[in-house]
């Protein structure tokens, strides 16, 4: 009983520890350095990077001395026989004799020859040949080029990582205010069903005094259910928001998160008028320079093309052992080996490609004319994108000012609508259309906090502001 009783007290702990480890406390600032490290995004943008490196080296291998090695064994099961003229020797018959014997050929054994040839099996039953060989390319265009393009390749890996890490922090951002915008909603939405739940039952007892009449208290009652519904809503959206915060920071979507930063600590400091009036330069805009890497990829292209009409040039040396024998005896001590050595240069000229080069490298100046007509495109859209963040952000800011505004408006007028109406001045239609005015402009106020943060980081990226 005492042993069950350890191991429930054991399994407790450890479900305990283990729900605390999988609670992770955030601030804003906090979750973008989080997930810079450790978002999918981020980790495979790593991993691009160290296969672009092994590419490069695999590339510069290719100039390098390869060294290789063969073994090759044969056992014949049966021997070939081979025919020798009997007419070149003055006395056949003592010449087929010798032949045979020292052959170890005999009549019986020996097939069937035509008139006037002897059957004679050269060689052993079982041979093995050891080779190793060294090569060296000595020139060859395509691997200077091949050399370069690789670079160019890890460059443009590297790129990808600090273009991965900006869209991060922007799908970070706007996760995380995504959860505050359901978490204030919650909060707005329950205040409102008090509130509302209050005006209800007063509503219900002055009607059963009767003082107003049922369709006020009608009135209220659908009111309050259309909230609670909202209300019911808003919470399935908050798991789900928190959910999708989790896959951006590269946590499993279900660990549970607490956040730092409040809505609108983070409203006032998104607000800098100074972004609005920045400089903007194209030439060090992550997109611009990834372009100019493809239009580099382009031009190496072209280069690669024209390098195949040059000769290539490389060399190899080469030794081997043989050794030969009727049973497989390679490896008695007594075993006789046969060494062999070769050095050679091999030079390839190409000569005449029916014009496939030349159509190989037209093709090649197109895509490069097609990557310079991408360049320009890229610096064309990239300004306009960044006068566009402007202005979107700048608007942001202005429907932020007048969200806030109108929820005290709305706030204020539903106040004297309520008033109004429990003092029979007002109809229920009254108190409905400044009740559905209030939520509404609660709900703008929620959504221009939201726009602000996004907005914002929107710019940043159109601006290529760095990490910090």
């Amino acid at each position: 009983m005492k042993k069950i009783i350890f191991v429930c007290l054991s399994t407790c702990f450890f479900l305990v520890t283990n729900a605390q480890e999988k609670t992770m406390t955030f601030s804003l600032k906090e979750a973008i350095n989080f997930a810079l490290k450790n978002s999918y995004n981020a980790k495979a943008a790593k991993n691009d990077i160290k296969s672009a490196k092994e590419t490069v080296w695999e590339t510069t291998a290719v100039g390098l001395p390869q060294i290789n090695a063969a073994v090759d064994y044969q056992n014949f099961l049966k021997q070939p026989v081979s025919l020798l003229p009997a007419a070149a020797f003055d006395n056949r018959e003592s010449v087929v004799e010798t032949v045979e014997d020292f052959f170890d050929i005999t009549r019986e054994s020996s097939p069937a020859a035509p008139d006037g040839f002897i059957p004679v099996v050269f060689g052993t039953e079982q041979n093995l040949n050891v080779t190793v060989t060294l090569t060296q390319l000595l020139f060859d265009g395509s691997y200077l080029v091949g050399l370069q393009a690789s670079k160019t390749y890890l460059k443009i890996s590297k790129q990808a990582e600090e273009k991965t890490a900006l869209l991060t922090r922007e799908a970070v951002i706007n996760a995380y205010g995504n959860v505050l915008v359901t978490e204030n909603s919650i909060s707005i939405l329950e205040s409102n069903i008090t509130i509302l739940q209050k005006n209800y039952e007063d509503a219900k007892k002055i009607y059963e005094n009767g003082f107003n009449e049922e369709e006020d208290v009608e009135q209220l009652e659908i009111t309050l259910g259309n909230v609670k519904s909202q209300l019911n809503s808003v919470k399935r959206m908050k798991a789900i928001a928190y959910q999708m915060l989790n896959l951006s920071l590269g946590n499993t979507i279900n660990t549970t998160l607490i956040l730092t930063d409040s809505l609108d600590g983070l409203v006032e400091t998104n607000i800098n008028l100074e972004l609005i009036s920045s400089e903007f330069s194209f030439s060090d805009h992550i997109d611009f320079r990834i372009s100019e890497n493809n239009r580099e990829g382009s031009r190496l292209m072209v280069k690669l093309e024209q390098s195949k009409a040059l000769p290539s040039l490389g060399a190899f040396v080469n030794y081997g052992n043989q050794a030969f024998s009727d049973s497989f005896s390679f490896f008695n001590s007594n075993q006789q080996w046969f060494g062999s050595s070769l050095l050679g240069v091999s030079l390839n000229i190409p000569i005449f490609s029916s014009f496939s080069r030349k159509s190989k490298t037209a093709q090649a100046k197109i895509a490069l004319e097609n990557a310079d007509i991408r360049l320009e495109e890229t610096k064309q859209r990239l300004s306009l994108l960044a006068e566009k963040a402007k202005s979107e952000y700048q608007l942001s800011i202005e429907n932020y000012s007048t969200a806030k505004r109108n929820v005290g408006l709305a706030e204020r007028i539903e106040k004297k609508q309520r008033i109004k109406f429990f003092e029979g001045i007002s109809s229920s239609f009254d108190l409905l259309q400044a009740q559905n005015q209030l939520y509404t402009q609660q709900q703008n106020y929620i959504q221009s906090m939201l726009d602000v943060i996004a907005q914002k980081a929107t710019l940043e990226n159109a601006l290529n502001l760095p990490i910090k």
